[in-house]
């Protein structure tokens, strides 16, 4: 009797180690997502990336652009978003866009994950971490109203500027990017938008025009708008912004695979051709290239490669990048020229005609006889530029409508623009009580 109580205290942790094995082989065999540790590292990695485009990149590629007397009032506009939009992508943001909305789920996520309540720590969304997703997709929601910044600058109030992003971000921001990326309407009529072309760059440039035809032009312009006042610092933001895409587009393949790499191969080559492209237009139509003018090109050729990124091959990113210098310049001159519209850094011109011509782009060059990755069952070239018309469409329409709802809110609340005194002397000190120089 002892020696079988025996055996079955050395036979106990065998079985109980067999029959563990055995449950996690079924597992394996019936798909259940276990951790990639190397597709783990690369989010983590990207996360950081894009993080780095918003703080400091476009903090300094927005603030060179401006007077002196407001550098350090944009420098706050991005990191005072960045702080609050992180906040907000814990209480509620994150849920609305990636959570279970129930019956309502194509249109908007559900309450279930405010505060990651119910998320373990070890729970994984496909082979990472929630955790790791959640903070990859927190840096899309931080840079995404720090682009709008880009076309208020010099003029709008503090207090508009924190209360206008917060509920940009819960009322434009998470329900487009449940659409897209969290199973919504328009993830299931087949939308490609690999990294953001509708989320991020269509409802910022969209938003952004809304914002500078309501609140008004600067004092001075067209005639006497004062030039940027660092073009050094604004070479540096674009510099760090090309880095961090790295992150924004290759990060958004959510693996450290082949359609990762192509993805880093597709941004740079249209960044440096729509660089290229924007220098030869500028030198040839005011007989000098400008470096603003070519970090200009640069932007706007990563804002439209961004949508078709994980689907393009280098062919098509060579079009897209000349595409992008071409018609964002063209925009640029519209916009300013012929409009009269004062968007102080060109976020429409650049981010929405940019991320909206993207997304067209790619219908046509996801083909594979055009080196594409190819469409998917049952899409071709003429469903795929239908399907993208509707997802930009709806992507504008909503974002432009629901802006123009929210500043009048907040112009109700807060009001919108700072007074004449206050914008001939500066934001700096008027409504921060500091100086970027002392001179």
């Amino acid at each position: 009797m002892l020696n079988n109580h025996r055996k079955g205290a050395y036979l106990a942790p065998f079985v109980l180690g067999l029959g563990l094995f055995i449950l996690s082989s079924e597992a394996l065999a019936q798909g259940a997502p276990t951790l990639s540790e190397g597709n783990t590292a690369w989010l983590l990695t990207s996360t950081a990336l894009v993080l780095f485009m918003t703080v400091p990149g476009l903090a300094l590629f927005y603030g060179g652009l401006v007077r002196s007397q407001n550098v350090l009032s944009v420098l706050m506009h991005c990191f005072a978003i960045c702080c609050l939009a992180s906040v907000l992508w814990l209480f509620v943001v994150y849920s609305l866009a990636f959570g279970d909305g129930g019956g309502a789920n194509a249109v908007i996520g559900g309450l279930g994950k405010m505060f990651l309540i119910g998320v373990a720590v070890d729970a994984l969304s496909g082979d990472i971490p929630e955790t790791v997703f959640f903070m990859f997709q927190m840096t899309f929601a931080i840079i995404t109203p720090a682009l709008i910044v880009g076309a208020y600058v010099e003029r709008m109030k503090f207090s508009a500027v924190c209360l206008f992003s917060a509920l940009w971000l819960i009322l434009v921001y998470a329900p487009v990017a449940h659409w897209v990326w969290g199973g919504g309407w328009l993830a299931e009529l087949g939308v490609m938008d690999f990294a953001g072309g509708l989320v991020v760059h269509a409802t910022a440039g969209t938003s952004a025009l809304v914002v500078a035809m309501m609140l008004g032009s600067r004092k001075g312009f067209p005639a006497d708008v004062k030039p940027p006042h660092n073009p050094g610092m604004v070479m540096t933001g674009a510099a760090m912004l090309w880095v961090g895409w790295f992150g924004f587009n290759a990060g958004s393949a959510l693996a450290a695979n082949g359609n990762a790499g192509m993805a880093m191969v597709v941004t740079h080559i249209s960044a440096a051709t729509a660089s290229l492209v924007w220098m030869a237009v500028e030198w040839i139509k005011y007989g000098k290239p400008s470096l603003v003018g070519m970090v200009t090109g640069t932007i706007a050729g990563l804002a439209t490669i961004t949508p078709a990124s994980g689907f393009v091959g280098p062919v098509g990113a060579l079009v897209i990048g000349t595409a992008a210098g071409l018609v964002c310049f063209a925009a640029v001159q519209a916009v300013k020229q012929r409009y009269k519209i004062d968007d102080s850094l060109d976020v429409f011109a650049v981010h929405g005609v940019g991320g909206v011509l993207g997304i067209m782009l790619t219908a046509v060059f996801t083909a594979g006889a055009l080196g594409g990755l190819g469409f998917a069952e049952g899409f071709g070239t003429a469903k795929a530029l239908w399907v993208q018309f509707v997802g930009a469409a709806a992507t504008v329409v909503w974002a432009g409508g629901m802006s123009w709802v929210i500043l009048k809110v907040v112009g109700a609340v807060v009001g919108l623009r700072v007074s004449e005194e206050d914008e001939i002397e500066g934001l700096d000190i008027t409504t921060h009580g500091e100086r970027g120089y002392e001179i």
